[in-house]
């Protein structure tokens, strides 16, 4: 299915479906499209939301977690959602994280795939050899499992943002921000359902950091999806809807 972005009052987004919301928040390089699996699979049962992160239009001094935080809750309160469940994968559930923590009363329920907030590898840093395409490839193939999941055109849109000096700018201070803001002695406050469905294989938050959530949330289910990277959604979709149907239906269906 292609996704249909709706523009309202400064937000972009996609909303598909009726019934409880989903709130899908994409990562740091992430694009609404990332969802596009979940959306298929839930829409018919729930109304599926995935709102476009203002990363690159946050100024320099503001981008940071917070910051996204904070214009999630504007666009909640502006769509007049209540209860939500949030699907974060990456710098998307670190964002979550934040957002539960902020306004518990909103969160109903949470998701989260290879999500900063305790540790992450090569979220940081500098990419010096910018403008190598063949570099920028290897880094983007990285992130998966099976490189071949790393399309030309996934490939293409991060070469894009990484020779674009403002967007490269506001990258680096968010990453950063995500490392500084480690949550590990707030996570435990959360004591919503969450399921950790985890590529075996992620090298940017690995095991360690999936596990280590899993001792902190008081109400927590971690399930490991074999040959599977950071962004078990895109990589292993059918794996991915499997086991979030499963933690929805006890929620919801029960």
């Amino acid at each position: 299915m292609g996704l249909t972005i709706k523009k309202d009052s400064g937000f972009s987004f996609v909303e598909e479906g009726e019934g409880p919301v989903l709130l899908l928040l994409h990562g740091l390089f992430g694009a609404l499209s990332n969802w596009e699996y979940v959306c298929a699979k839930f829409s018919p049962k729930y109304k599926v939301v995935i709102p476009l992160m203002p990363i690159y239009d946050l100024p320099l001094l503001g981008a940071n977690v917070d910051a996204l935080a904070k214009f999630i809750h504007k666009f909640v309160e502006y769509k007049k959602y209540d209860k939500v469940t949030l699907l974060g994968n990456s710098l998307g559930g670190h964002v979550a994280l934040v957002y539960t923590l902020t306004h518990p009363e909103r969160v109903h329920s949470m998701m989260l795939t290879g999500s900063s907030g305790l540790y992450e590898e090569g979220m940081g840093g500098t990419y010096p050899r910018r403008e190598d395409y063949n570099y920028i490839k290897e880094r983007v193939e990285y992130t998966f499992y099976d490189p071949k999941t790393a399309s030309k055109e996934l490939v293409d849109e991060v070469f894009e943002i990484v020779n674009n000096r403002s967007k490269i700018l506001r990258i680096l201070s968010m990453a950063k921000s995500a490392i500084r803001h480690n949550l590990r002695k707030e996570i435990p406050k959360i004591t919503i359902p969450v399921s950790l469905i985890w590529g075996q294989n992620d090298t940017i938050t690995p095991p360690e950091a999936a596990e280590e959530f899993h001792s902190l949330f008081p109400n927590s289910e971690l399930t490991y999806i074999d040959k599977c990277g950071h962004a078990a959604m895109m990589e292993r979709p059918e794996e991915f809807n499997e086991i979030l149907e499963k933690f929805l239906n006890k929620l919801y269906q029960s």
